[in-house]
């Protein structure tokens, strides 16, 4: 397993590859035309105020844009975006320095390669999200565990041992799904006795890794289990009762096509080939880290339902175990799935630059993530303009952005003041104060307490949002409207 008489030969060509790629990325970035999308503000306000735990996610993404935007002195949307390509830049080299000690140089270079044109990496470059922080943390956890493996020394058995805890804390702290990492671990322990590391590293790997993520199980004891809370909203099924679970196979279908969207489509197809065709150790350990969260997903998908991008951790060690499988045994389809892939990812950005141009149905294709920084300018233009020292919204996306727009407004930004727990961040951070100055209020839907003196429309034209002024509503109990 530990090739040290394999050269470096995959690293300066890895390397000049990762270079332009990420190269051309940032560049395409410079020109993207998007506005930021409803998480991303949301990111990039968690790192106004730094904690070690936040409402929905772990804190790291805000650690890392606040620390971008500080040192780039900008809070525009290139540097809120541009440690996604960077990042993934990174979990590349680390992947491929991985395959290259398991399946040869040759394998390193390709697995870079091949990574670094997945789809999810390509969204994941041109949107900051929490798996893109989680990617190089848990590549880099997956190195030194096969590293820790591979290695007969005592001492350096523990080194490695410690960095791999500490990795996969910091992955952990990026996002929740990190800790497939220690399923993996047992049971590539269990199922490939090269992969078993004794007892005194795993408590080693164990307490490095539980030092690291400390203090954000500390936030969380000390903030009503929020983050642990909101991860029991998305998996619905856990908080209803046995009798009313039902299954639902039209979702597992939906998730299982979309993983052909996310690792690209030749390449899901021969990594399910690669998870039955796995027979070496090296190969059979892989796929204990990959397997495994695949069918979990697929799990809650059948039960409710799974977003497409859930999966994502399976595809780290999965890259390293199919594209060394292709090279062995079909290596013109690797070179052509490499293609597929590289078309998809390079019409992205060409997307992002073009918008809102092409249309689609009479909307831009990019709806989604154009208007939202137009829609915020206006409310805050009518607010100041009707003497408003605050805004007032029902509606997260519309809040989400408000607070990013309108930063140098003067203006502060609230959310409804519920009587149970908080149902978003804004919810739970900024609820309106029961005494307040005069509100300017925009609403997702109508109310008949309130008189309309402004109407704005979503991007993409998907429904409506109502403004309202106070004047006799100065009593108005947001509690009794929604």
């Amino acid at each position: 397993m530990d090739r040290t008489a394999e050269t470096n030969a995959w690293f300066a060509p890895a390397l000049s590859v990762v270079a332009v790629v990420t190269l051309a990325r940032l560049i395409a970035l410079a020109f993207n035309n998007t506005d930021l999308f409803v998480d991303e503000s949301q990111y990039w306000l968690w790192g106004q105020a730094l904690d070690f735990g936040y409402y929905s996610k772990p804190p790291l993404i805000a650690w890392v844009i606040r620390a971008v935007t500080d040192l780039a002195g900008s809070d525009a949307p290139f540097w809120v975006r541009m440690p996604g390509a960077v990042l993934h830049g990174m979990t590349a080299l680390i992947l491929a320095a991985l395959a290259a000690r398991l399946s040869g140089a040759r394998a390193g270079f390709w697995v870079a390669a091949c990574y670094l044109t997945a789809p999810f990496v390509g969204v994941g470059s041109l949107l900051m999200s929490t798996d893109t922080v989680m990617a190089p943390c848990f590549a880099a956890a997956l190195y030194c565990w096969f590293r820790l493996a591979g290695t007969s020394s005592g001492e350096a058995r523990a080194r490695w041992a410690v960095m791999a805890g500490f990795a996969i804390g910091l992955a952990f702290l990026s996002k929740y799904a990190a800790a497939y990492f220690l399923l993996g671990a047992a049971l590539s322990a269990l199922f490939v006795p090269v992969m078993r590391v004794g007892w005194r590293n795993g408590l080693w790997f164990l307490l490095a890794f539980l030092v690291t993520i400390a203090p954000n199980i500390i936030w969380n004891l000390t903030h009503d289990l929020a983050t642990v809370s909101h991860t029991m909203d998305n998996v619905g099924w856990v908080r209803e009762a046995g009798s009313q679970a039902r299954l639902h196979p039209a979702e597992l279908a939906e998730f299982l096509l979309n993983q052909f969207a996310v690792f690209g489509p030749l390449m899901f197809l021969a990594f399910l080939a690669a998870l039955v065709g796995a027979r070496s150790p090296e190969q059979r350990a892989l796929l204990w880290f990959s397997l495994p969260v695949l069918l979990i997903v697929c799990g809650q998908a059948l039960l409710e339902r799974a977003y497409a991008n859930w999966a994502v951790s399976a595809y780290f060690a999965g890259v390293v175990l199919v594209v060394p499988w292709l090279l062995a045994r079909a290596p013109r389809f690797l070179k052509i799935s490499l293609m597929v892939n590289l078309l998809l990812v390079a019409t992205l950005p060409v997307l992002t630059i073009t918008a809102p141009w092409p249309d689609l149905k009479g909307k831009p294709l990019l709806s989604r993530y154009l208007g939202q920084s137009e829609l915020s300018q206006g409310i805050i233009a009518t607010a100041i303009a009707g003497g408003a020292v605050a805004v007032y919204s029902d509606d997260r996306a519309v809040l989400a952005d408000l607070f990013y727009t309108g930063a140098g407004s003067g203006l502060s930004f609230y959310a409804p003041r519920r009587a149970g727990r908080p149902l978003n961040y804004y919810e739970q951070t900024h609820p309106l104060p029961e005494v307040h100055g005069q509100v300017f209020y925009v609403l997702s839907k109508p109310t008949e307490e309130l008189r309309p003196i402004a109407e704005f429309f979503r991007p993409g034209g998907e429904g409506k949002l109502y403004g309202y002024l106070p004047g006799i509503t100065q009593n108005w109990n947001p509690d009794v409207a929604n």
